[in-house]
């Protein structure tokens, strides 16, 4: 991966889980080193990204945060509820 380029990482990992994945929106925020993805997706959609008690938000934000502290960076993922 690239320096720092975890969007499309983002993207893959969330579009798996996505009923409709043309909907998928990232929005990023660079803020003193740390990286913010702001996900929106399908209102529909909303429950499955979260997943049962928030298991599956969790892991994809584990995987991105060990993804981006292998370049001593952090990142973080936020879903957008409206």
């Amino acid at each position: 991966m690239s320096n720092s380029d975890y969007r499309p990482f983002v993207e893959i990992l969330v579009k798996s889980v996505v009923e409709f994945p043309d909907e998928l929106e990232i929005e990023e925020e660079d803020e003193m080193g740390a990286r913010t993805f702001y996900v929106h997706v399908n209102p529909e959609d909303v429950g499955k990204v979260i997943g049962k008690s928030g298991r599956v938000v969790s892991a994809i934000r584990c995987v991105v945060s060990a993804v981006a502290a292998k370049s001593r960076e952090k990142a973080f993922v936020k879903i957008v509820t409206d």
